[in-house]
């Protein structure tokens, strides 16, 4: 085993011993660390990081997060060797963070609505994907804690959701409301008479019982998406599944405004039930959508008159 080698295990386990899942990062670094082994290189430098990082297929983007990667690594490598370069930022333009596709209550119950449209019309995709991407506006998890529900995560007497190792290894309890409460009780029942003992642990389930699968997971979102227009053929960027989880908190923080609430006060509450480590992370969403903007300054207005 390589010097490098011997520490990107050390690496790996710090990072996901403090929480981070780390996964496709360990992938990429794996691939550089082979990179410098094939090179006969055994020290970090700008050069080689950048040669790995421009590597085919490439882009601006997914060169600069190859890079950000490497240099996390860099940085732990050179308390051991001081010869380490680490490489600087702003070799590649900045990342920005994706705007999110505000949805209409008319497209969701659009999308909704094709979901139950899949074929077999006998079967059980329908009902699974109109539920999945139901209970993810309507609670704002993530896709991967969504699919990832165990079915003793689901407590249908109590209405109460258990995320287990979401981002950042953190997990939570999310309160349902009623009508969500008895949907996923309406979907857990026609699961159970479709696949009796054939079906996994998970809640949300594939036709033949098995877990969902993300990719195939976005792939069905795409598909129906352009049956109700909300893509254009060849478009694969916006919509995505996550904007759901976005309209969630959208729509939270808007009725909050309207309803005259302290939102400040409240925003920890929403940063909570979403899983976000930080708040600031929260307050992202104010920027994000102009209806939440025209809200807050109209808050701000009336404050102004107040004093004045």
């Amino acid at each position: 085993m390589t010097g490098l080698r011997s520490a990107l295990e050390c690496y790996l386990s710090m990072r996901q011993g403090l929480g981070y899942k780390y996964q496709d990062q360990a992938r990429q670094l794996s691939k550089f660390v082979s990179f410098m082994e094939a090179r006969k290189a055994t020290t970090i430098t700008t050069k080689l990081a950048l040669a790995w990082a421009t590597l085919p297929p490439r882009s601006d983007i997914s060169s600069a997060m190859r890079l950000t990667v490497v240099r996390g690594f860099a940085r732990h490598v050179a308390s051991i060797d001081p010869k380490t370069e680490v490489p600087p930022n702003g070799i590649f333009p900045q990342r920005r963070r994706p705007k999110p596709y505000i949805y209409s209550e008319r497209e969701i119950n659009a999308l909704l609505a094709a979901a139950l449209a899949l074929p077999p019309i006998t079967g059980l995709r329908r009902w699974t994907y109109h539920h999945l991407f139901g209970v993810i506006t309507v609670t704002g998890m993530r896709l991967s804690e969504a699919t990832g529900l165990q079915r003793s995560d689901v407590d249908l007497k109590d209405g109460v959701l258990t995320v287990r190792q979401g981002k950042f290894g953190k997990s939570r309890l999310l309160p349902l409301h009623p009508t969500t409460r008895e949907a996923l009780r309406s979907y857990a029942e026609r699961r159970d008479r479709h696949l009796g003992s054939r079906c996994c642990a998970h809640f949300f389930v594939a036709e033949r019982g098995g877990r969902l699968v993300k990719q195939y997971v976005h792939r069905v979102f795409c598909r129906l998406s352009r049956e109700i227009g909300l893509r254009r053929p060849g478009d694969s960027s916006r919509p995505r599944v996550h904007d759901l989880r976005h309209f969630f908190a959208i729509r939270t923080l808007l009725g909050w405004y309207r309803e005259g609430t302290d939102v400040e006060k409240r925003l920890p509450i929403l940063s909570t039930y979403l899983g976000h480590t930080c708040v600031r992370d929260t307050y992202w969403y104010l920027s994000a959508c102009p209806d939440l903007m025209q809200e807050a300054v109209r808050r701000l207005d009336c404050r102004w008159e107040v004093k004045s």
